[in-house]
Parts: C-alpha cells; structure tokens; sequence
C-alpha cells in the first residue's frame, strides 16, 4: 500500500498539472513578491505571490510553495532565500537551470534587485520590492496588455492600434509608411535541436537585436510565434527594402547563446508600403504577409 501511494506521488510531480487561480490579496508596502509575467497558462498571468517566508521554493512538485505545472521546470527547481534584508535565488540543481534577466548561462545564486526577472523554464516572474510596490504591480498589469512577456516588444493588440495610429497620420499628410514580416527560418529545428528553452532564449535575442536597429520611431512587435513586424514610418519602399536586408544580414551573421549552446539562424523578410490599393491596415499587413512567403518559398534568408 505504502509503495502504491509513492508511486502515485512519483506520478503525480512527473505529470504536467493545472492549478486552480487563488485571488490574490492585497499588497503590503515593503513586502516584496513575485510577479508572472510570462507562461503558457493564460489564467496565470498576472498572479502574484508574496515573500512572507525565510524561504520559498519553486518547482513542479506538489510540496513546492509555488507550484508551477510544467514539464520544463524540475520538481524542485529554485528556493528564494530571505538573508538579512536581501533576497537570494538559489537553483536547486535543476535540469533547465535558472536563468536572470538576459543571461544566456543558468545562474546558481543570484541577490535579487527590484525589477529582476527570474527564468523558471517556460515561466517568467518579475521580483517587486520597495515602498510603492503596490504601484509597481499596476504598472506591470498595465505593461502586459500592450507588451508580449517573453520578448518585451508590442503585443498583436498593440501593435494593431500602432498600425491604425500610423496609417492615419500617413494618409493625412501624404508621408510613405512601409512594414516588415519577418519569420524566423527552421525555428522549429532549432527547437527539436537545442529544446524549447533555447528557442524562447533565441526569441528574446532576437527581439533584443531588431531593438538596437530599428529607428525610435519605428515600432517593432511580435505578430505570432516566431513572425515578428516593424512598422516603418516616413519610409518609401526602397528604403524599407534597404533596412529589410540590413536586419537579414545582420541576423544571418549573428551569434545567439543559450544555456552555452551557440546558435545560428536567418530570417526571411517580406516587405509592404502604403500604395493605392494597399491603404488599410489588414490591406497592409497582408501585402508584407505575401512577400515574407514569397521569400520562404523561394529560398528563405532572403528579403522579398
């Protein structure tokens, strides 16, 4: 009998698991939390958990204080430590590792600062602390509904208002507006090849890398999966072809590093302006739509 209730509990931590949302009280001032900003449960964005306790631990596993139900994340994945007035993160040896902001190698220990991000396999938790964290909390609601958690960049809804605020302004004045497409070339070997943390890993490179080249005034967001969009203002079709291949080359050349593992990767780009017959957004994103499979058809890492 004895055997037959660990093998239950063997089964249990090794399946993934849905846990109910608990509502969560009210936030303290001066009492620090983790926040969930990223995960593939939708119902679980946003939960906040509260660092009451000399220690904390994450993991898959029942007996974990924060449950998190993923077969990414170990049974005991990560313990947070309260030391004297800081807190710690200390990886329990887990199989994933932990990661910390934009590390590309599992962090053992780290002393959290406000504002840090913990990586817990396919999980994201933001760490809050000081006088005005209640007002840290709404600031990161808010941040979700217009950015996607896993690469920081606009969201599909905010990139769609984006879309509908830039075509406006172009079609008032008579100014050019261009967009870019891009999807990233065999994403789906690099996850069957290095997992499906590398590849967020390699997301969030990539995402990072289109920031440091596209103009402030271009808006940038993730459109789906691995297709990412750039909204050009001010920008004839010539010179979105032009930044278009700038971004492929720079891309194709580019290192990616995750969890010590170097990857290589190209982009395919599809380019659509603002031109008569192409004066809507939907008109808009479909053109750029058609080009970017034109250019994986035809041969991928290249610009259409």
């Amino acid at each position: 009998m004895k055997s037959a209730m660990h093998a239950a509990d063997s089964d249990y931590d090794s399946n993934t698991r849905v846990t109910a949302v608990q509502t969560p009280r009210a936030l303290v001032a001066g009492i620090e939390c983790l926040v969930v900003i990223h995960t593939p449960i939708h119902s679980q964005l946003g939960r906040r958990y509260v660092l009451e306790n000399p220690t904390l631990t994450i993991g898959r596993g029942r007996d974990n204080d924060i449950v998190l139900p993923s077969d990414c994340v170990s049974r005991q994945h990560v313990r947070i430590e309260r030391r004297a007035k800081s807190f710690y993160s200390v990886d329990l040896a887990s199989t994933n590792g932990t990661y910390v902001n934009d590390a590309t190698s599992p962090v053992i220990e780290h002393c959290l600062t406000p504002g840090d991000q913990l990586k817990i396999g396919d999980t994201i938790m933001k760490f809050l602390s000081g006088s005005d964290i209640e007002a840290q909390y709404h600031e990161i609601i808010f941040s979700m509904t217009i950015t996607d958690g896993l690469t920081n960049l606009y969201n599909r809804k905010q990139l769609d208002a984006a879309m509908d605020d830039e075509l406006a302004r172009s079609q008032r004045h008579g100014r050019p507006l261009a967009v870019l497409m891009l999807d990233i070339d065999h994403f789906k070997r690099v996850n069957d090849t290095y997992g499906h943390l590398a590849g967020d890993s390699v997301l969030r490179g990539l995402a990072a890398l289109l920031q440091k080249r596209v103009r402030p005034t271009d808006k940038l967001g993730r459109y789906g999966g691995e297709e990412f969009c750039a909204i050009l203002p001010e920008t004839s079709h010539s010179s979105a072809m032009k930044i278009a291949d700038d971004l492929r080359k720079l891309i194709e050349a580019y290192v990616f590093v995750a969890d010590q593992q170097q990857i290589k990767t190209t982009v395919s780009i599809g380019v659509g302006s603002l031109q008569p017959g192409v004066d809507s957004a939907t008109a808009l994103y479909k053109s750029a739509d058609a080009k970017l499979y034109e250019a994986k058809r035809t041969g991928r890492n290249k610009v259409c």
